[in-house]
């Protein structure tokens, strides 16, 4: 490991942890490790003597720390000499790392925010409107993907819709009416996500974009969420407590109309149509 040069000007280990924003206590580790030895230990005393040109050795240590390495991952790397511009590489690679971390935290408070207001809202009446109508056939342009968990259905519809318009754009077909999200059961235990939109375009399959048509619904109970996708829980819980309280069973996934979607997420309007039986009564 290095001990750095000897020439120059020496900082006791005091003014060189001061000039290096580290504690001394930090220094005396990373002698004991053998990341950063002093340039001199005075015999006599034992004093600790670092120079300047260590500086930038410290400033690697610190540097490939933050970004998340072991120690021992830091010697390693120190060995193999890493230049300026694999470090700049690095530091990119855990920008994007922690930025996508802290995005999913802040989709997850959010999910958690909208927990407790359904949570809130148990026992209440509904301030929504629910009305049960019937749902024409619809042709929609989609495509298909799959997440893991209904936690993770927007971070896989977003991009999916990105993919479809970028697709739509380039065949030229312009959409003809609202975005049109459906759901099922995926095999292993996920949600399979249709991310569609209406378009007047003919049937087929093109490389994954589907145009079909989306069957007539006899009845849905429907209901209009205004705000964020990330906020609709408690709508969406609204409207299975409707179904309830007023005879009536679910039989599929509701659906998704993108009524209007401006640029502010907590301005979008969607409506929620789930498929709905009534109940047979029994004796």
């Amino acid at each position: 490991m290095s001990g750095g040069q000897l020439e120059g000007v020496m900082f006791i280990i005091g003014d060189f942890a001061r000039h290096g924003r580290v504690s001394v206590r930090m220094l005396r580790h990373y002698n004991a490790t053998g990341l950063l030895y002093p340039a001199r230990v005075d015999p006599a005393t034992g004093y600790r003597y670092y120079n300047a040109g260590q500086l930038a050795r410290l400033n690697r240590i610190i540097a490939l720390k933050d970004l998340g390495f072991t120690l021992q991952q830091v010697g390693e790397i120190l060995d193999e000499k890493v230049t300026t511009s694999e470090l700049r590489a690095m530091l990119r690679l855990r920008r994007a790392e922690l930025e996508a971390t802290m995005q999913a935290m802040s989709a997850r408070l959010v999910q958690v925010e909208a927990r407790l207001r359904s949570i809130e809202s148990e026992g209440q009446m509904p301030e929504n409107d629910v009305v049960v109508k019937s749902l024409p056939s619809v042709r929609v342009a989609e495509l298909t993907g799959v997440a893991p968990d209904f936690d993770s259905i927007g971070l896989v519809i977003q991009p999916l819709y990105d993919e479809l318009f970028r697709r739509l754009e380039a065949a030229g077909i312009t959409p003809s009416g609202p975005g049109i999200a459906h759901y099922e059961d995926a095999p292993d235990d996920g949600v399979l996500i249709h991310a569609g939109v209406e378009v007047c375009a003919p049937l087929g399959v093109d490389d994954g974009l589907r145009i079909v048509n989306l069957p007539p619904i006899e009845q849905a109970a429907t209901i209009v969420h205004r705000g964020s996708m990330d906020t609709s829980l408690p709508t969406f819980q609204t409207l299975g407590r409707w179904i309830d309280a007023n005879g009536y069973r679910s039989t599929g996934y509701p659906r998704e109309i993108n009524l209007e979607c401006p640029a502010n997420l907590d301005d979008w309007v969607t409506e929620f149509q789930e498929p709905v039986v009534k109940n047979q009564r029994t004796s």
